[in-house]
């Protein structure tokens, strides 16, 4: 009998106590060439597809309860949004559910930061995308002392607490952080500023957070870490390419686990062929 192929959730799984252990540029499960990587990830899209009608089906017109949520994290040009175009633009949009979590507006900042971040949990049926998360209140928060450590370090327990509640609601949770390089980082940062067509996704702000990279870093791995009971996965994210069709992977090796069904019509099949086809209102 042949060997399994290890799944992707499972080769990419991060463990607690061992930080980011995987080279951002590595390919260490699937496709090594970009064309083998193009063609799964349009085969992978078709399965996707159906697997996203279906959960549609059976919450929204099933009465089911379960969803996904798919967590994006990463530096600045690791591919949050290039992930959602080429990953998530696969499947049915009204079956999305795509929240982004920028710095907190006045109102926000009134409530516990999970108040906007429940706001915009996907409800029966959907597929929600956090780009950017609930993971900032940890990192950037962090870093840039926005707030004391104790406020900071209590927020790991309340993030597992409401990944917890999420999952007994029945919301499977996908969290994914793109690893990239530095390099890759500075290369990605000068393409933007070199093309005019990609200069307004480029702010100065964008250097300050990348002279801080390895207080971030450590704040990631702490992360990973302190918040593993809904597991992380490491996603090597310096070649865009590998990097949708893991998350691509993720999500259908999800999705299959949940075999979702479409709801069984509640009428007689048979009979509304025969009405349609024989006596058809307008003739």
């Amino acid at each position: 009998m042949g060997k399994k192929n290890p799944s992707v959730r499972d080769a990419l799984r991060a463990t607690p106590g061992q930080g980011v252990h995987l080279d951002p540029g590595d390919f260490p499960v699937g496709p090594t060439a970009k064309s083998d990587a193009a063609a799964g990830l349009a085969a992978t899209g078709k399965r996707l597809a159906a697997c996203q009608e279906a959960l549609w089906g059976e919450g929204v017109f099933g009465g089911g309860s379960r969803s996904v949520l798919l967590v994006l994290q990463g530096m600045d040009t690791s591919g949050k949004g290039g992930t959602i175009k080429h990953v998530c633009g696969l499947v049915n949009p009204q079956g999305l559910r795509i929240a982004t979590f920028r710095k907190p507006t006045r109102a926000e900042s009134r409530h516990d930061f999970l108040w906007r971040v429940r706001k915009q949990a996907p409800g029966p049926g959907y597929i929600g995308v956090f780009d950017r998360s609930h993971y900032e209140d940890v990192l950037i928060a962090r870093v840039d002392e926005l707030v004391p450590r104790e406020t900071w370090e209590a927020r790991y327990d309340a993030i597992n607490r409401f990944e917890a509640e999420l999952t007994e609601q029945g919301t499977a949770i996908v969290k994914c952080f793109l690893h990239i390089s530095a390099e890759k980082q500075r290369e990605r940062l000068v393409a933007r500023l070199e093309n005019p067509a990609k200069q307004w996704k480029y702010h100065p702000e964008d250097l300050r957070a990348r002279a801080k990279w390895s207080d971030y870093q450590r704040a990631y791995a702490d992360a990973l870490d302190r918040c593993a009971a809904v597991p992380w996965h490491v996603v090597p994210a310096d070649h865009k390419w590998y990097r949708n069709w893991v998350v691509a992977q993720l999500l259908l090796e999800t999705l299959t686990d949940l075999d979702p069904r479409r709801p069984e019509p509640d009428y007689d099949v048979a009979a509304e062929l025969c009405r349609i086809t024989t006596a058809d209102p307008l003739g």
